[in-house]
């Protein structure tokens, strides 16, 4: 599985890919199979994102899993004090092992 993510341009938020907008939970990317680049270089040209690209995710019941470490944890926010990290959609997303 493939998906998008970038930053946010005016706020920096890390968002991801949704199909046809952007979101700041990983839960809601999709899988962008062989069209990423394509959609990362889209989006960036319109001045959507800032610095777009692709990576390998594997799916889960709780929406795609980031496979590096880097990208997981753009995907749930600080690794030492919880209590600061993201709010997504899954309640149980904090307890994914980083």
């Amino acid at each position: 599985m493939k998906i998008v993510t970038g930053n946010d341009l005016p706020t920096g938020d890390v968002i991801w890919w949704t199909g046809s907008d952007w979101s700041r939970h990983v839960a809601d990317a999709v899988d962008v199979g062989e069209q990423g680049e394509a959609i990362a270089a889209q989006e960036e040209a319109a001045r959507r994102v800032n610095t777009p690209y692709v990576i390998e995710a594997t799916p889960t019941a709780e929406g795609p899993r980031p496979a590096h470490i880097k990208d997981r944890i753009r995907a749930v926010g600080p690794t030492v004090r919880m209590d600061l990290a993201l709010a997504p959609a899954d309640p149980d997303a904090g307890s994914w092992t980083i």
